[in-house]
């Protein structure tokens, strides 16, 4: 290539610190990201043993997004610091500073894509993230009065914007109409958590066109439906997430994983499946020798007992009723359509039917 023109030094340096738009999404291991985010935090440690207990501390909760107008205003204070410490604590290694400029100027468009394209999940993590002990933790702006960056309250603003375009998901236009034999490999992806959800979406951006979800549940998104609450996330939050991954041409099928009806990895690679990935998560809580011989019937749930249980008897998406008395069809076709009917509104209802009518009070909700 020739050299046509040079700017002077000062210039060019300048040039050099001007943001870049990334050909591919950004990958780094968690253990060096962990390592790394030490050297920045401006924060206690949250297994600090001196620091403030986080007991009731709900610091992080974030009941609703931000207006425009807060957004703007806290984009403004960004100092787009040149070696940005909230990038290096960032798991998914988000360009948080192109993405806040991008706010700033309005462009919610560039700003959800700079994080959606590194971080399919972007909407779910922009609600739930503990961006206190992450990439908050590193701003430099932390001993300010104002405080640090509201960085998960910017990226959760962005998300929502892009979600209200409804604009759906291509392939990278780059991609060959036809592409090689090789990207026809049969894939199977166990459990469509977010950790499937973000390998599937990457897959397909690839080029890659025979990718399949297993998932033992009825519905999707895995922890994200079944153990987060419904006011820390909504279910059709992660539900608008797979439907981008399924505008890639992604399958999903329900009632299927590992153990169900004898899957088993080698059985999936006797089916023909060039390759497995397995995103089932943790299936067990840990439990402390102390709690030996507990269950549920002596009042102890784990986690990974207790959760689940409140989202399918609550959370639209995750649970249907299964109701057959044919006096009780019309409210079934509420339930199942509302989001905002819990199981103690349900009760209220069921007990505020005539005594004419014979209805069993302990009604089955299955997910």
């Amino acid at each position: 290539m020739v050299l046509i023109s040079r700017d002077c030094e000062d210039i060019e340096n300048l040039l050099a610190l001007n943001p870049k738009v990334a050909r591919n999404a950004s990958w780094k291991p968690s253990v060096e990201t962990k390592a790394e985010k030490k050297k920045w935090k401006r924060n206690d440690d949250k297994n600090c043993s001196s620091c403030t207990p986080l007991t009731n501390n709900f610091d992080d909760v974030k009941h609703t997004t931000l207006s425009e107008r807060g957004a703007l205003k806290e984009a403004s204070r960004c100092l787009k610091c040149v070696d940005a410490p909230c990038q290096k604590s960032c798991p998914t290694q988000l360009d948080v500073k192109s993405f806040i400029s991008s706010i700033a100027t309005k462009n919610y468009y560039g700003a959800a894509k700079a994080i959606l394209s590194d971080n399919p999940v972007g909407l779910t993590c922009g609600m739930v993230c503990p961006t206190s002990d992450l990439c908050v933790g590193g701003c430099n702006l932390y001993a300010s009065e104002e405080g640090p960056i509201n960085i998960g309250g910017l990226q959760h603003f962005a998300v929502e914007v892009f979600k209200k375009m409804k604009i759906p998901q291509i392939r990278p236009p780059h991609l060959p109409e036809k592409m090689p034999a090789s990207y026809d490999a049969k894939i199977a992806l166990l459990g469509c958590g977010p950790a499937s959800i973000s390998c599937g979406t990457f897959l397909a951006r690839l080029g890659y066109s025979n990718i399949t979800i297993y998932e033992k549940q009825q519905f999707p998104a895995g922890l994200s439906a079944a153990e987060i609450p419904q006011f820390r996330l909504p279910f059709e939050s992660v539900a608008w997430e797979v439907e981008l991954m399924q505008d890639l041409g992604v399958k999903i099928q329900y009632g299927a994983g590992l153990g169900v009806n004898g899957m088993t990895i080698q059985s999936l690679r006797d089916q023909g499946h060039d390759a497995v990935f397995v995103g089932i998560g943790l299936p067990n809580a840990r439990r402390h020798k102390m709690f030996h011989g507990l269950d549920n019937a002596s009042g102890f749930f784990t986690s990974k007992e207790f959760l689940p249980a409140v989202s399918m008897a609550s959370k639209p998406g995750t649970w249907v009723c299964m109701m057959d008395s044919p006096e009780l069809k019309p409210l079934r076709k509420i339930l199942s359509q509302t989001s905002h009917v819990s199981a103690l509104d349900f009760r209220r209802i069921n007990y505020s039917w005539p005594r004419s009518l014979s209805v069993d009070r302990d009604v089955r909700l299955q997910g």
